[in-house]
């Protein structure tokens, strides 16, 4: 995750060079204020938003980027990274200065764009993946290294990243042939692949498996190792996971089973406990629960319902080893495929994939109430979201 800095000198530069509009109230001045009237103090923070949109193409423009005002929800577009096929999924460098997409398709591939100083966007080259369908990717903390998850295949893959942010030549391919599928399952089906909190584990959830893998990243050659795995019971389809801030607990929605699970985890040995399965706040619905979040306090964790059009909101007690459910809300749109906060946590964004549109909810500090910001913005094809 970038710092907040290395956002504000990159939003910075956005809003310098025409690229995004100035929000209202951050005007500039083309001269001294009237001797009468006291010039007004300077903001504490930014309005002005960047967020960019993962999409199908030719149904989305490649990576979408558009404009969001924090303090009203309200998001204008702003011209896409174009050139880049099926970006279904998006994720930036610790640094701030590239954007990562994965080529979705059978032959899966991993594309960089550089976010320039002056608000450009340039394309750095696109890498074989190795792997059918990827649909999520990572940039490890240490910036070094880009992991990658194919759904199609069932696999896992690591890519160096050069100090330009450019992509070289993977070092890595692991498939996911154990634990045999279980019943109901056609074959591995490889959805997500993160690092612990701790940083020296590497996790990848398989939805076709029931199971989430465990590994140790050779930080010399850039290879996998696996340490050990998590089943979760049959039928179950492990889609994404999410850490609790604490780092010793994360919370994994079910896709296949509708449920959602709270997991032990141990930072010594990356060993994953899953918990029993909970309810997602949809009740007998088909929901095809798609992603958690979690605030950085660890007081709340939130988690989109694909087929009820709803986020669920859970109070995390027990410092993390528990999570009861508080409420459901509507998404604002169908299929909330995928969702994120805002860098200060008050705004969660939510792309989704059937009506194609990003809708705005405001997260209340206090309760973690959730409540509408804004119109739902037009985004066709949207299935990531990443806000700056």
């Amino acid at each position: 995750m970038t710092s907040p800095t290395s956002r504000r000198t990159l939003l910075g530069a956005l809003l310098a060079s025409g690229a995004l509009a100035a929000a209202p109230g951050i005007a500039r001045s083309a001269g001294h204020p009237a001797p009468t009237r006291p010039p007004r103090p300077r903001p504490t923070a930014l309005r002005t938003g960047t967020l960019f949109l993962g999409t199908y193409t030719p149904a989305g423009p490649g990576i979408g980027v558009a404009a969001y005002d924090s303090a009203t929800g309200r998001i204008t577009a702003r011209t896409p990274v174009t050139g880049v096929q099926n970006p279904s999924y998006l994720a930036l460098h610790p640094t701030g200065g590239t954007l990562y997409a994965v080529n979705e398709q059978w032959s899966g591939g991993v594309t960089a764009v550089a976010l320039g100083g002056d608000g450009t966007f340039r394309v750095l080259g696109t890498r074989s993946t190795g792997g059918s369908g990827p649909c999520h990717l990572s940039v490890h903390p240490s910036g070094r290294w880009l992991l990658t998850a194919h759904y199609t295949s069932g696999s896992v893959a690591v890519h160096p990243l050069a100090a330009d942010g450019s992509i070289g030549e993977r070092t890595d391919l692991v498939a996911h042939t154990s634990p045999a599928p279980g019943p109901g399952q056609s074959g591995p089906h490889a959805h997500q692949i993160v690092t612990a909190p701790d940083g020296n584990h590497v996790l990848a959830t398989d939805l076709g498996n029931d199971t989430v893998y465990t590994y140790r990243l050779d930080q010399t050659r850039g290879t996998l190792r696996q340490l050990s795995y998590a089943r979760l019971r049959p039928g179950a389809g492990p889609r994404h996971l999410a850490f609790h801030p604490g780092g010793r607990h994360a919370y994994l929605a079910c896709e296949v089973d509708n449920t959602a699970v709270v997991c032990g985890y141990d930072p010594a040995t990356g060993r994953l406990t899953p918990g029993a399965p909970q309810s997602t706040g949809t009740g007998a619905a088909t929901s095809y629960p798609a992603q958690f979040l979690v605030t950085a306090d660890g007081r709340f964790a939130y988690l989109a319902n694909r087929g009820h059009n709803s986020i669920a909101r859970y109070a995390v007690e027990g410092g993390g080893a528990a999570l009861r459910l508080l409420d459901t809300v509507p998404a604002g749109g169908d299929f909330p495929r995928h969702t994120a906060f805002s860098p200060d946590g008050t705004l969660l964004f939510a792309a989704n994939q059937r009506s194609g549109t990003v809708t705005v909810l405001r997260v209340d500090a206090a309760s973690g109430a959730l409540t509408p910001a804004g119109a739902p913005y037009t985004a066709p094809s949207a299935v990531c979201v990443l806000p700056l």
